[in-house]
């Protein structure tokens, strides 16, 4: 434990003494922000429904979202129950944080982060429906993970969990829809005969 401890503080000390500036701080503080309980993917899910063509990809990227909010934040985080890197930095490196937090201090356990999964797990259905919206939202999703180190509110294991998580529930969502026939019944509702 204390090597994964050890690796996730080295990165995060790296990210605060090499990355961070006062550019970058208001751009992480919003890209943080537009994840938050996956609210800005989900508005964006809505407005892919109202297109008839990008119906099944928003319905599974919702569907996804579900799943990996379900799985991360109210399974994995309470069986873990890991704190956050600000709230354990001065037992750890023996000394005061020489900086402040971009953003509120969040509440809850860091592991996973539940940001990286409504990320990924968007990315991961939208990549099965559109290889280049997928890209897209995979690079968006890594992007939404950065930032979670960047503002020093989730460990880096934490942010690879969520990515493995949101990916898996993408995959899972895939699954269903694929199974049930989902897409071409969300196709055909508001199509003239």
């Amino acid at each position: 434990m204390d090597f994964i401890i050890g690796f996730d503080f080295s990165i995060l000390d790296f990210i605060a003494n090499n990355i961070r500036s006062e550019f970058l701080d208001p751009i992480m503080t919003a890209v943080s922000i537009f994840a938050d309980k996956g609210l800005g993917w989900a508005l964006l899910a809505l407005v892919l429904l109202i297109p008839r063509k990008t119906r099944p990809a928003a319905a599974t990227a919702l569907a996804a979202m579900v799943i990996a909010l379900l799985a991360g934040e109210f399974v994995i985080k309470g069986l873990v129950a890991r704190p956050r890197p600000f709230e354990v930095y001065e037992s750890y490196h023996s000394a005061a944080m020489p900086f402040t937090l971009n953003m509120g201090k969040p509440t809850g356990y860091s592991f996973p982060s539940v940001h990286t999964c409504f990320s990924f797990a968007f990315a991961a259905a939208m990549f099965k429906w559109c290889k280049t919206a997928g890209i897209i939202s995979l690079i968006a999703a890594a992007i939404v993970g950065f930032s979670r180190l960047y503002n020093y509110v989730h460990f880096p294991t934490d942010v690879l969990a969520g990515m493995a998580v949101g990916l898996i529930a993408g995959a899972i969502a895939v699954f269903i829809f694929k199974k049930f026939n989902f897409d071409d019944k969300l196709l055909n509702i508001g199509k003239k005969k």
